[in-house]
Protein backbone atom coordinates (compact mmCIF):
# COMPACT_ATOMS: atom_id res chain seq x y z
CA UNK A 1 0.00 0.00 0.00
CA UNK A 2 2.83 2.37 0.75
CA UNK A 3 4.60 1.63 -2.51
CA UNK A 4 0.96 2.52 -3.94
CA UNK A 5 1.01 5.94 -2.22
CA UNK A 6 4.88 6.48 -3.41
CA UNK A 7 4.23 5.54 -7.56
CA UNK A 8 0.47 8.49 -6.74
CA UNK A 9 3.06 10.75 -5.52
CA UNK A 10 5.95 10.05 -8.16
CA UNK A 11 2.87 10.59 -10.32
CA UNK A 12 1.65 13.43 -9.14
CA UNK A 13 5.18 14.98 -9.61
CA UNK A 14 5.93 14.53 -13.05
CA UNK A 15 2.26 15.24 -13.85
CA UNK A 16 3.42 18.87 -12.30
CA UNK A 17 6.71 19.26 -12.86
CA UNK A 18 5.98 21.27 -15.66
CA UNK A 19 4.19 24.04 -13.59
CA UNK A 20 7.96 24.76 -12.56
CA UNK A 21 7.60 24.79 -9.34
CA UNK A 22 10.61 25.05 -7.36
CA UNK A 23 11.47 25.10 -3.55
CA UNK A 24 13.51 28.11 -4.36
CA UNK A 25 10.01 29.77 -4.73
CA UNK A 26 8.45 29.38 -0.52
CA UNK A 27 10.43 29.25 2.37
CA UNK A 28 7.66 26.69 3.27
CA UNK A 29 9.48 24.48 0.38
CA UNK A 30 13.05 25.17 1.14
CA UNK A 31 11.80 24.19 4.66
CA UNK A 32 10.91 20.68 4.21
CA UNK A 33 14.15 20.20 1.72
CA UNK A 34 16.45 20.78 4.01
CA UNK A 35 14.17 18.99 6.69
CA UNK A 36 14.93 15.99 4.11
CA UNK A 37 17.95 16.03 4.36
CA UNK A 38 18.57 16.42 7.83
CA UNK A 39 16.67 13.43 8.29
CA UNK A 40 18.60 11.65 6.21
CA UNK A 41 21.71 13.06 7.26
CA UNK A 42 20.53 12.00 10.99
CA UNK A 43 20.13 8.34 9.82
CA UNK A 44 23.63 8.14 8.54
CA UNK A 45 24.87 9.72 11.68
CA UNK A 46 22.79 7.15 13.75
CA UNK A 47 24.17 4.52 12.10
CA UNK A 48 27.84 5.49 12.57
CA UNK A 49 26.70 5.87 15.83
CA UNK A 50 26.12 2.24 16.46
CA UNK A 51 29.32 0.98 14.68
CA UNK A 52 31.80 3.99 15.98
CA UNK A 53 30.10 4.70 19.51
CA UNK A 54 32.37 3.70 22.37
CA UNK A 55 29.45 3.43 25.25
CA UNK A 56 26.16 1.64 25.32
CA UNK A 57 24.43 5.27 25.44
CA UNK A 58 25.61 6.67 22.38
CA UNK A 59 24.81 3.44 20.32
CA UNK A 60 21.34 3.45 21.98
CA UNK A 61 21.07 7.21 20.38
CA UNK A 62 22.41 6.36 17.32
CA UNK A 63 19.36 3.03 16.77
CA UNK A 64 17.05 6.24 18.33
CA UNK A 65 18.19 8.39 15.44
CA UNK A 66 18.00 5.83 13.36
CA UNK A 67 14.35 4.99 13.62
CA UNK A 68 12.96 8.75 14.44
CA UNK A 69 14.53 10.50 11.52
CA UNK A 70 13.73 7.33 9.32
CA UNK A 71 10.09 7.64 9.75
CA UNK A 72 10.46 11.58 9.87
CA UNK A 73 12.02 11.36 6.45
CA UNK A 74 8.90 9.44 5.17
CA UNK A 75 6.48 11.83 6.60
CA UNK A 76 8.52 14.95 5.22
CA UNK A 77 8.48 13.67 1.96
CA UNK A 78 4.69 13.01 2.04
CA UNK A 79 4.70 16.63 3.07
CA UNK A 80 6.94 17.59 0.26
CA UNK A 81 4.84 15.51 -2.03
CA UNK A 82 1.99 17.17 -1.15
CA UNK A 83 3.19 20.51 -1.56
CA UNK A 84 4.35 19.31 -4.83
CA UNK A 85 8.07 19.84 -4.02
CA UNK A 86 10.33 17.23 -5.22
CA UNK A 87 12.29 15.36 -2.37
CA UNK A 88 16.21 15.20 -2.36
CA UNK A 89 17.45 12.00 -2.57
CA UNK A 90 20.93 12.52 -0.42
CA UNK A 91 22.17 15.35 2.01
CA UNK A 92 23.73 18.24 2.00
CA UNK A 93 27.34 18.42 1.03
CA UNK A 94 28.15 19.92 4.53
CA UNK A 95 26.41 17.18 6.13
CA UNK A 96 28.24 14.71 3.84
CA UNK A 97 31.47 16.54 5.33
CA UNK A 98 30.78 16.02 9.04
CA UNK A 99 29.63 12.34 8.16
CA UNK A 100 33.17 12.30 6.48
CA UNK A 101 35.14 14.14 9.53
CA UNK A 102 32.97 11.44 12.04
CA UNK A 103 33.79 8.59 10.39
CA UNK A 104 37.73 8.51 10.92
CA UNK A 105 36.89 8.73 14.91
CA UNK A 106 36.19 5.80 17.32
CA UNK A 107 35.86 5.37 20.49
CA UNK A 108 36.08 7.97 23.47
CA UNK A 109 36.77 10.60 20.42
CA UNK A 110 34.03 9.58 18.59
CA UNK A 111 31.17 9.58 21.57
CA UNK A 112 33.16 13.53 22.72
CA UNK A 113 32.71 14.90 19.07
CA UNK A 114 28.93 12.87 18.36
CA UNK A 115 27.18 14.21 21.04
CA UNK A 116 28.18 17.47 20.90
CA UNK A 117 27.21 18.11 17.01
CA UNK A 118 24.02 16.29 18.03
CA UNK A 119 23.22 18.74 20.83
CA UNK A 120 24.53 21.87 18.62
CA UNK A 121 22.38 20.32 15.51
CA UNK A 122 19.22 19.81 17.55
CA UNK A 123 19.29 22.96 18.94
CA UNK A 124 19.57 24.26 15.69
CA UNK A 125 16.69 21.78 14.05
CA UNK A 126 14.58 23.07 16.72
CA UNK A 127 14.44 26.40 15.73
CA UNK A 128 14.08 25.89 11.99
CA UNK A 129 10.88 23.66 13.02
CA UNK A 130 9.55 26.22 15.45
CA UNK A 131 9.80 28.86 12.80
CA UNK A 132 8.26 26.58 9.89
CA UNK A 133 5.46 25.26 12.70
CA UNK A 134 4.33 28.79 13.62
CA UNK A 135 4.59 29.84 9.44
CA UNK A 136 1.18 28.76 7.91
CA UNK A 137 -1.07 25.49 7.93
CA UNK A 138 -0.19 23.19 5.42
CA UNK A 139 1.27 19.28 5.15
CA UNK A 140 4.44 21.14 5.42
CA UNK A 141 3.58 23.29 8.80
CA UNK A 142 1.87 20.36 9.89
CA UNK A 143 5.15 17.81 9.76
CA UNK A 144 7.02 20.44 11.37
CA UNK A 145 4.24 20.98 14.46
CA UNK A 146 4.27 16.77 14.49
CA UNK A 147 8.19 16.82 14.43
CA UNK A 148 8.82 18.91 17.11
CA UNK A 149 8.50 16.78 20.35
CA UNK A 150 11.15 14.15 18.85
CA UNK A 151 13.46 16.48 17.80
CA UNK A 152 13.83 18.14 21.81
CA UNK A 153 13.39 14.69 22.98
CA UNK A 154 17.19 13.85 20.97
CA UNK A 155 18.01 17.09 22.54
CA UNK A 156 17.46 16.37 25.67
CA UNK A 157 19.20 12.74 25.21
CA UNK A 158 22.09 14.11 23.42
CA UNK A 159 22.33 17.03 26.34
CA UNK A 160 22.65 13.69 28.80
CA UNK A 161 25.01 11.67 26.82
CA UNK A 162 27.37 15.08 26.69
CA UNK A 163 26.99 15.33 30.47
CA UNK A 164 28.12 11.44 30.97
CA UNK A 165 31.18 11.50 28.20
CA UNK A 166 32.23 15.16 30.38
CA UNK A 167 31.95 13.35 33.16
CA UNK A 168 34.33 10.19 32.23
CA UNK A 169 37.12 12.20 31.30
Amino acid sequence: MANMFAKAGLVALIALAPLGVSAKDDPGRQFIVKAIQGNMAEIAMGQLAQQKGASDGVKSFGQMLVQDHSAAKDQASAAATAAQVTPPTEPNKEQKATYDRMSKLSGAAFDRQFVAHMVADHKKEIGEYQKEAKRSDGAISDYAKATLPTLQKHLETAQSLERQVKAAR
